[in-house]
């Protein structure tokens, strides 16, 4: 498995938010496939009690930055919503 980095997650939010995205694609935004697959691995490590601390800390990245993506599609959303 290709183990992604903890500062990924971020460079390809940036990325994709420098990209000046609409509405619309702020909503359809996914993570890669590799970051969707290292989360699963932190994941599943968590729940098996298994997880370094660089692991614990690269997890709660990970969440902080789905929420902070969450909390965007949900104003794109309430933006189409005006419109």
């Amino acid at each position: 498995m290709s183990i992604a980095r903890p500062d990924t997650l971020f460079a390809e939010i940036i990325d994709f938010l420098a990209s000046t995205p609409t509405p619309d694609d702020i909503i359809a935004y996914k993570p890669s496939d590799v970051l969707e697959q290292r989360l699963k691995f932190l994941l599943e490590q968590n729940r098996q009690n298994m997880l370094t601390a660089e692991e614990y800390k690269e997890l709660i990245k990970f969440l902080c930055m789905n929420h902070f993506m969450n909390m965007l599609k949900i104003r794109a959303r309430q933006k189409l919503s005006v419109a």
